[in-house]
C-alpha cells in the first residue's frame, strides 16, 4: 500500500468515527504528518504533531521518561510506545501516532539502517511494530510512514468507536 492510500484509509475511518490524531515523529522528520495533511477533510480529525529528531526533545515535549531514553536509546519499541501515548496526551487527540529508527547511511548507537519501530496508541494502550525495512533513506522513510497509517487503520479496525 502506497503512503497517500494509507493515509486516506486512516482519515476516512476517523472522520467516520469522529475521532482525531496527533503524530509524534523521529526519522521520519514530519513526513507522516505531510501525508496526512494531503488527505481532503482531514482538518476534522488531524490535531497536529511533533517532529522530535533530537533525542531530549523526545522527554521534553512528548513525555517520553528520561530513564528509558538513557537506558534503551531513541531506536527501541517503548520509546516508541511512549512517544504515540506522550503525543495522544499532550495534543489531545484520541490517537497518537510514532515512528522512531535508523532511516541511515549509518547505523545509530549499535542500531543497523533500517530497524524502525510505529506505534499507534488509543485508549486501550499502544500497539507497536519492529520493521526491519531495506533501501536508502527516502525509501525507509516512505516504507515507515506507511507502515504507521496502516496499524493505526488496523488499531481501529479492532477497537470500538470510543464514545
Amino acid at each position: 500500500m502506497e503512503m497517500s492510500v494509507a493515509a486516506a484509509a486512516a482519515v476516512h475511518t476517523l472522520v467516520e468515527r469522529g475521532e482525531t490524531m496527533a503524530t509524534a515523529e523521529s526519522l521520519t522528520g514530519g513526513l507522516v504528518a505531510a501525508t496526512i495533511v494531503e488527505i481532503p477533510g482531514v482538518s476534522a480529525v488531524f490535531r497536529g504533531g511533533l517532529v522530535v529528531y533530537a533525542t531530549d526533545l523526545k522527554a521534553r515535549l512528548a513525555d517520553v521518561p528520561e530513564g528509558l531514553l538513557a537506558e534503551r536509546g531513541p531506536v527501541d519499541a517503548d520509546v516508541a510506545a511512549a512517544l504515540a501515548e506522550g503525543v495522544r496526551d499532550r495534543c489531545g487527540a484520541d490517537w497518537g501516532l510514532a515512528t522512531t529508527g535508523v532511516a541511515g547511511p549509518e547505523p545509530q548507537d549499535g542500531k543497523p539502517v533500517g530497524l524502525v519501530y510505529v506505534a499507534v496508541a488509543g485508549h486501550a494502550g499502544a500497539t507497536v511494530r519492529e520493521l526491519k525495512l531495506a533501501g536508502n533513506r527516502a525509501a525507509i522513510r516512505t516504507e515507515s510512514v506507511t507502515a504507521v497509517l496502516q496499524l493505526l487503520t488496523d488499531s481501529l479496525r479492532e477497537s470500538p468507536a470510543h464514545l
